[in-house]
């Protein structure tokens, strides 16, 4: 075989998995492009007084733009399917015989993605909205004919032609490479920023002090007429969502004093759901109203007993365990449900109890663990701390804690020490 001929195979080799490639793919800004109807649909700042529609939808973005950029990466053959949900508003575009219209103007919207490619998950996105595709047709007739078209005889052949700065000053042209320096000198640093946004967050700190003495005031009240130990949120609303959920709690305090007795002594945080979370804090729900409120408080007296019941499964655990503590670590994530921690408890103390481990009671004394269920194999957190898989093998589990204890020991002490 003759050079020329070898590099005629080389080359023509390449050619074509580059003309694939370009087949298979979209540049960042026409993904960008081709989805601006479904961002303008499902962008969580148009769920403002929604936090819970909210969060699913920055969630299912950040899911959907991890799957975007795993197709674009190079060498990238396959991708794990992706079950997404998005709340989608109700736009100017009405679907005819639309039938999960939700009152609030938005619908739900559930679809996995199994596309293999950028241009074929931005179809599907679009469609399992019901959301316009025309203008993306554009896009689908060039990949048409760009798949139809005969192969050219030859080796194709692409070199960027870079022109001498003389041919811009003479021609009067804009040279791309001085204005690709110039966007980099004038992207914004967070010092700037900070700089050029100081007169207005100064002017919005001003106006929110009146409204932020009076949530103090409305809580250290309420934190006293009610006998509470703390009154707490979950997310970070702002000063108005708060105090008007506030206002909702004194409005029921005033007409039904008696349902609030169960109250006292607890602490109370603002969140997603009502009940009680496995710290034993009484959870009251944003988006649920006060008979649903009075009837959580007729019912504290069984959740403080199922309370105590998680207190002495953890007691049990520990004994089992050579004296290790299990507690629970709460999050910036959905808060546990006390019913939840109780069945993750009971489900691990069953499958210690038949097995007789070769633990001293004091052993691991000092020592933390946490429990989940979406784990498989025991780990040894940076912090000092355990984390335990709730089925996980009991006799696997002894030589993991007996092995990783010094570790740990050195671990807490040094989180101690920062």
């Amino acid at each position: 075989m003759s050079v020329s001929s070898f590099l005629r195979m080389r080359l023509g080799g390449r050619c074509c998995v580059a003309e694939i490639v370009q087949k298979r793919a979209l540049s960042g800004a026409d993904t960008v492009n081709a989805l601006r109807p479904f961002y303008f649909a499902v962008h969580p700042d148009f769920f403002g007084q929604h936090p819970r529609e909210r969060e699913v939808n920055e969630n299912s973005l950040k899911r959907l733009n991890g799957y975007l950029e795993n197709l674009q990466k190079p060498g990238m053959r396959s991708v794990k399917p992706t079950k997404l949900t998005f709340y989608v508003r109700d736009t100017k575009e009405k679907i005819a015989g639309e039938s999960d219209l939700i009152p609030s103007g938005f619908r739900s919207v559930t679809f996995t993605l199994q596309s293999k490619d950028v241009l074929s998950t931005v179809m599907e996105v679009l469609k399992s909205c019901s959301l316009s595709v025309e203008h993306m047709q554009g896009l689908l007739k060039s990949r048409a004919e760009s798949q139809n078209s005969p192969k050219q005889g030859g080796i194709p052949f692409y070199r960027p032609i870079k022109w001498d700065k003389t041919y811009y000053s003479v021609t009067g042209f804009r040279d791309p490479e001085q204005e690709l320096e110039q966007a980099k000198k004038m992207e914004t640093t967070l010092s700037l920023w900070l700089r050029n946004n100081e007169p207005e967050a100064t002017k919005k700190q001003n106006a929110s002090v009146p409204r932020r003495a009076e949530l103090k005031r409305l809580k250290r009240e309420l934190i006293e007429k009610l006998g509470l130990v703390d009154i707490r949120w979950q997310r970070k609303w702002g000063v108005a969502h708060r105090y008007c959920q506030l206002q909702s709690l004194s409005r029921l305090a005033l007409q039904s004093p008696e349902a609030l007795l169960n109250l006292r002594g607890h602490t109370v945080i603002f969140t997603d759901q009502s009940g009680m979370n496995a710290s034993g804090h009484v959870m009251l729900g944003t988006m649920d109203v006060h008979h649903q409120w009075t009837r959580l408080f007729q019912r504290l007296p069984s959740y403080c007993s199922l309370f105590q019941q998680t207190v002495w499964l953890k007691d049990r655990i520990s004994f089992l365990l050579g004296g290790i503590q299990v507690i629970h670590m709460e999050r910036v994530g959905p808060v546990l449900p006390l019913e939840e921690h109780y069945s993750t408890l009971s489900t691990f103390h069953k499958r210690l109890l038949p097995h007789r481990l070769a633990l001293h009671p004091r052993s691991l004394q000092g020592l933390t663990m946490t429990l989940e269920n979406d784990r498989s194999t025991p780990r040894l957190h940076e912090m000092g701390h355990f984390i335990i898989p709730v089925m996980c093998d009991a006799v696997q589990l002894q030589n993991f804690l007996q092995s990783h204890a010094q570790e740990a020991h050195r671990r807490m002490q040094r989180k101690d020490q920062c």
